[in-house]
């Protein structure tokens, strides 16, 4: 094939089809007509997008193509007489001539309605890959891409199968990857299946009348079909394509009454017996319909026969929802994700196909969403990782599950960061420099000559930088060798929180570090006017008000007053319950001798947002304390500290990988591009919240 990839090199199409019944005075036999294609897109087992046929491509090497039962060289049917393509459509039209149990089957079955389906196998060439965001033109349409063009197919055989049809579909599809693996499909019939066969053959009525229709059969036809067997009753069985009416004997009854109604009596009891031997107190309801409807012994029997046979396996007649976004919902729930969580994303159709995977190991889903048969991992782990590897769809569901299992670990870790520092984006790794406009835009009167005067303009300049973030992780030989889907789903969650904590030691290790500024002075500095220390400092009313106080008092460089009020109120884990109580509570309850007689109303009820973070008081960082606290203006307006992204993407990004020559696994890595940098120290004012 032109593709590279592995996909099916024989291909077999279920659709519709119709019997006519044979006309007894010609004694003809049944025929058959169905539409096989009609030049649309496909879903075939095995090919990991749709498939269309092209028909110019569609090779039809003779007109006479054998017609079997369920893909089965030994289970013949008959023949085609016209196989033609035609508006856009196959069609194919022929014969029930082979003499055969099943071509009986088939023919007595159609007649009586039964809805029978055709498989017509083809044996591909050559196919073509149309890839995303590309079109191709075909049988006179037009398709998008991903898909697979078969453009060279033979057509080698059609069959009878018994997998109920949806008369609402123009054809139903399957494909193998060889024509011996189609004819292997079908379960062959057990030892049990194939005596009573034997004995229907055994059974049926007068020598094969047509012996001719032996000389074309296929050489494979079993020995006791072509060789005619000895009635056991009297009965005789009907033409194929035929039916009997009645199972009454009337012949030579004259004109007595009582005569008649004894040979019918006779009959009937005959038939019954019949129908009970052909049953064999197997198929009691069965044999129930049997003798209630007036069924003759031949009928019977095609019941049974068919009743008798394996059914189609269920993954031909009921597809299963195999679409990417069910194996990730597996993997979620293999995961150990909340159910309420998991129903907040997914579709109920999505859920149900879901949850009849649960459970499945590593290599069983690996199976299952690469869509094909792979080999043992066991004994043979490079086939099974180049297998699985190949296709399209299960590297991405693979990286779709590591992207939401990281992401998930990355929302776990606490981001108060966000709340205190400005989000920007830079578009590269270099260092970008901030501009702050400084000078003066204040408004003046006009004079009597109507010239307005020109604003002054300054600028402060700050720093950024991005840097790459990021780290490995692998789907091992180990974890599928342990089958285990919950290790690889925890081990990207474990990433993404590890993403998630770079972000806040970067923020929080540079906020406490206090760093030192191009004056040469600390960020939070006297001379900033944004530190204060001192017993007086602690976080109470009096404290809050000093703060508010000095904040208010940061001023531009051309000694104006900033006019930017604070707005976060910044605690560590010990303080957050009484920020909390300070910004809720309307009255206050002082006790202490010095502060009766002042009035109770908490003047900063509602005032400030208050903001806590573990990370301020934590001892690993140089400059914490379980005592300081801050005031902030809105990052969005004046900046203390800003955190930027590569192109604006604030989140941890996963990317399959090539693995190692050592290491006998999948790769993926996760990284994420950021940069912290102190940006304006008027922006927070810190209370050191003891002397």
């Amino acid at each position: 094939m032109s593709n590279s990839s592995n996909q099916p090199d024989y291909l077999s199409f279920r659709c519709p089809l119709t019997v006519e019944a044979a006309d007894d005075s010609e004694k003809k036999m049944p025929r058959f007509r169905m539409v096989a294609y009609t030049g649309g897109v496909m879903r075939i087992t095995g090919f990991p997008h749709p498939v269309v046929v092209d028909l110019e491509g569609l090779a039809i090497e003779r007109q006479d193509i054998p017609v079997r039962l369920d893909h089965n060289p030994r289970q013949g049917v008959g023949h085609t007489q016209r196989v033609l393509v035609e508006n856009g459509q196959v069609i194919a039209e022929g014969l029930v001539s082979r003499d055969t149990s099943w071509a009986r089957d088939v023919a007595k079955s159609g007649v009586n309605g039964f809805p029978w389906q055709a498989s017509i196998g083809a044996a591909v060439v050559d196919a073509e890959f149309v890839p995303n965001g590309q079109r191709i033109t075909v049988n006179g349409r037009t398709f998008d891409g991903p898909l697979h063009v078969v453009r060279k197919a033979i057509l080698k055989e059609i069959s009878f199968v018994d997998s109920g049809a949806d008369t609402a579909t123009s054809a139903r599809i399957a494909a193998t990857n060889k024509e011996s693996q189609t004819m292997d499909a079908t379960a062959p019939a057990t030892a049990t299946e194939s005596n009573a066969e034997q004995e229907v053959a055994q059974n049926n009525a007068a020598p094969e009348a047509n012996a001719g229709n032996d000389a074309q059969s296929p050489k494979s036809e079993s020995a006791q079909e072509a060789t005619p067997q000895p009635s056991k009753t009297p009965a005789t069985a009907p033409p194929p394509g035929t039916v009997n009416a009645s199972a009454s004997d009337n012949s030579g009854g004259g004109g007595d009454p009582v005569s008649d109604m004894r040979r019918r009596m006779a009959a009937e009891t005959r038939r019954v017996e019949a129908i009970r031997k052909v049953c064999a107190g197997k198929h009691p309801d069965l044999e129930a319909k049997a003798i209630e409807e007036g069924w003759d012994e031949s009928r019977t029997e095609l019941h049974v026969l068919r009743a008798s046979r394996p059914q189609v396996p269920a993954v031909a007649s009921q597809p299963r929802n195999t679409s990417p976004q069910v194996f990730e919902a597996v993997a979620m729930m293999a995961s150990g994700f909340p159910n309420s969580r998991i129903e907040g994303v997914y579709d109920e159709p999505i859920l149900e196909a879901a949850d009849k995977l649960r459970g499945v190991g590593i290599q069983e889903f690996c199976e299952l969403a690469s869509g094909q048969r792979l080999p043992r991992f066991r004994r043979d782990a490079s086939g099974w990782l180049q297998a699985a590897f190949s296709t399209t769809s299960l590297p991405g569901i693979l990286s779709n599950i590591a992207n939401k299992m990281l992401l998930e670990g990355y929302n776990y870790v606490e981001d108060a960061w966000r709340n205190i520092a400005k989000i920007a984006s830079v578009n590269d790794f270099k260092e970008h420099t901030r501009y702050r406009m400084t000078g003066s835009f204040q408004f003046q009167q006009v004079g009597p000559d109507g010239e307005l005067k020109h604003g002054q303009l300054g600028e402060q300049t700050f720093r950024q930088k991005a840097d790459t973030h990021g780290i490995m992780f692998a789907l091992t030989r180990q974890m599928i060798i342990n089958d285990d889907m919950g290790a690889f789903t925890d081990i990207p969650r474990q990433i993404g929180m590890g993403a998630a904590e770079a972000i806040a030691d970067a923020v929080w290790g540079l906020w406490l570090s206090n760093p030192v500024q191009s004056d040469g002075k600390a960020f939070f500095h006297a001379d900033h006017k944004n530190y204060l220390a001192g017993a007086d400092t602690a976080l109470t009313v009096d404290g809050l008000t000093d703060a508010e106080v000095t904040f208010g008092k940061q001023v531009k460089p051309n000694g104006k007053p900033l006019g930017i009020r604070a707005s976060k109120l910044l605690v560590p884990t010990a303080l957050k319950v009484p920020a909390e109580m300070l910004m809720k509570s309307v009255n206050l309850n002082e006790t202490t001798t010095a502060n009766k007689g002042k009035p109770n109303t908490n003047p900063h009820v509602g005032k400030f947002d208050v903001v806590s973070s573990v990370y301020l008081s934590n001892p690993s960082f140089t400059g914490a304390s379980d005592k300081a606290w801050y005031l902030l203006a809105d990052p969005n307006r004046l900046p203390a500290v800003e955190v930027a992204f590569l192109n604006g993407v604030d989140r941890p990004t996963v990317e399959k990988t090539d693995a190692d020559f050592d290491r006998l696994g999948v790769m993926f890595r996760g990284y994420i591009d950021f940069g912290v940098k102190e940006q304006d120290h008027r922006g927070a004012l810190k209370m050191k919240g003891e002397a």
